[in-house]
């Protein structure tokens, strides 16, 4: 057993992106500064520029069959590579299948299939039920994996899966499994696509966050996981989280980010640390005017003007329900290769905005990390991992 704080331990991790498939197409895309947007003409009117993951060319057959779209494609994809399977099955045979939890995070599942069926790109006979069930994520995944410990799918929009660390974590402490798969997925739909517009927030542009200019977010997509376990195993301490849920307004950001500020102290607080202990923040920044001046007021009040920052939207996209997961990735890589990841973009940062905004990429010792993921409706999380001391 070690005596060093860890609520648990990150032994196996992968991401699919548009910066590319695994974790080292991930991190030769950050060193070559090659970010993932692409301008795409929307199929109504106009364009945005979008982070889009590649198809995959085999369809899944035999029992996966029924999870048969490109969503699900993309999971198996992500689950197969930088030997997470093995790290998995090496768990289950530690711990029994039945101690080996499951927690996805998704705002939208396989919702792309079932609008490819309303517009009939599909045949009648298209399996829909597997997929739009937003339960299906989970579902995949224990298929696939072997394993049948707890599992739950987490829906609180674009923080779902950062908050699947931290449901992990307590039933990890509670004793209902000794080790959890968590993750999550999604891509850019239709819905989302004009959503987002209708709302004022897609952006024409590419991404950039903290920008003066900055006027929106791009959709990415993205599926991402990792293997918790417990805090006497090697690998990248979880330390800490926070949660709140502000409730300030449907769609936008209590304007001082009092909900991101509660997150934040609290993740502190359970990691036992002070804001001085963080080498890197990084930011939600998803691009949009309010949601950036209300994460850098509260940024500022926890942290002061000196901790590094950095937002990685311009990088991978807004990836929505994977959006916690894609920049817990990220970190991992910061963390594991002693790099802090630019604002890629942004150019003329707003002088309104005071947190310390990393611009390109800075060698850096990185030894504690935090992350933050906003969504709708405040829901609001913020993690701290730390490297293996």
């Amino acid at each position: 057993m070690t005596d060093r704080h860890a609520l648990a331990v990150v032994t196996a991790y992968t991401l699919s992106s548009a910066l590319g498939v695994g974790n080292a197409a991930t991190l030769q895309a950050l060193r070559a500064h090659q970010g993932g947007l692409r301008r795409q003409e929307l199929r109504v009117g106009g364009s945005s520029w979008f982070a889009m993951v590649d198809d995959v060319d085999e369809p899944l057959t035999g029992a996966e069959a029924r999870y048969n779209c490109k969503a699900f494609r993309i999971v198996a994809r992500a689950l197969a590579q930088d030997g997470f399977v093995d790290s998995v099955a090496a768990a289950r045979e530690r711990y029994g299948a039945h101690r080996v939890g499951c927690f996805i995070g998704t705002i939208c599942a396989g919702l792309m299939h079932f609008e490819e069926r309303y517009r009939g790109h599909l045949g009648p006979d298209a399996q829909l039920n597997d997929v739009i069930n937003l339960a299906s994520a989970t579902q995949y995944c224990r298929s696939v994996l072997g394993i049948s410990g707890p599992s739950a799918t987490v829906s609180t929009a674009c923080s779902s899966s950062a908050r699947v660390f931290a449901i992990a974590s307590r039933y990890m402490n509670a004793g209902l499994c000794d080790a959890a798969v968590i993750g999550g997925v999604d891509l850019a739909n239709e819905t989302f696509v004009y959503g987002f517009r209708s709302l004022g927030l897609l952006s024409t542009e590419p991404c950039r966050p903290w920008d003066r200019r900055r006027n929106g977010l791009n959709l990415g997509e993205a599926a991402g996981f990792a293997l918790l376990e417990q805090p006497d195993t090697d690998g990248i301490d979880l330390l800490g989280f926070g949660e709140s849920a502000d409730a300030y307004h449907m769609t936008a950001p209590h304007p001082e980010g009092l909900g991101a500020e509660l997150a934040m102290r609290e993740a502190l607080r359970t990691a036992e640390l002070q804001p001085g202990d963080i080498d890197y923040i990084n930011l939600h920044a998803s691009g949009t005017p309010a949601n950036d001046a209300a994460e850098d007021a509260a940024v500022v009040r926890v942290f002061g003007r000196e901790t590094p920052c950095s937002g990685t939207k311009g990088w991978t996209g807004h990836t929505q329900g994977a959006a916690g997961i894609t920049e817990a990735v990220l970190c991992f890589l910061a963390i594991g290769h002693k790099l802090i990841p630019g604002t890629l973009n942004t150019t003329e940062p707003d002088s309104a905005l005071r947190s310390h905004l990393v611009l390109e990429n800075r060698p850096h010792p990185v030894e504690r990390v935090l992350t933050n993921s906003f969504g709708f409706g405040g829901n609001n999380c913020a993690l701290v991992f730390g490297a293996h001391q």
